[in-house]
């Protein structure tokens, strides 16, 4: 039993080294003009999302990842953080971002923060890769066994169980 409690604490501290810590240095790194897919982070001077977010700043809600609202070549630096791994074709919102921006930074969730990594309740994808930033489309593989639990069960956006439990655990 002490293993298994070992086990899971590990995977729970190295989960909140990747969100808590390493995140928000990475985000804090640079302006970003657009911050796609932004959820409550109001770090871009254009917050888009394809759910609304009230109280995040210079908000724009978007009906499709695939086909944005917005000119080629429009935004210098655009960050994308924790979102590849849900949607459904990384390789085609990759190039509607590269269309979009002049540079594009993506935030991942590297194979060593395995919590996130294999949370079958939302991501679709696991990229393999053991950095958290990049500015190329890493290589990537399917979640074969989210992908049978979620045509069974349910794709999760967005308020996973690792969400509710950090903010209620923040807000104590």
């Amino acid at each position: 039993m002490e293993i298994i409690v070992g086990i899971v604490v590990g995977l729970l501290a190295l989960n909140l080294l990747s969100y808590r810590i390493l995140k928000p240095r990475l985000i804090k790194q640079q302006r970003w003009d657009l911050n796609i897919c932004c959820g409550n982070t109001s770090v871009g001077r254009v917050n888009a999302d394809i759910v609304a977010q009230p109280g995040v700043n210079n908000f724009m809600l978007i009906p499709d990842i695939y086909q944005l609202p917005f000119k080629d070549g429009e935004f210098d630096e655009v960050l994308c953080s924790h979102t590849l791994e849900h949607v459904e074709n990384p390789q085609a919102f990759w190039d509607e971002l590269n269309r979009v921006g002049k540079r594009v930074t993506l935030i991942l969730p590297p194979l060593w923060d395995v919590a996130a990594v294999l949370n079958i309740f939302e991501h679709r994808w696991i990229f393999l890769t053991f950095k958290k930033a990049h500015t190329t489309l890493p290589p990537y593989i399917r979640f074969a066994f989210a992908h049978y639990y979620q045509e069974r069960f349910g794709h999760v956006v967005a308020n996973s169980i690792w969400q509710r439990l950090l903010k209620s655990g923040s807000n104590a």
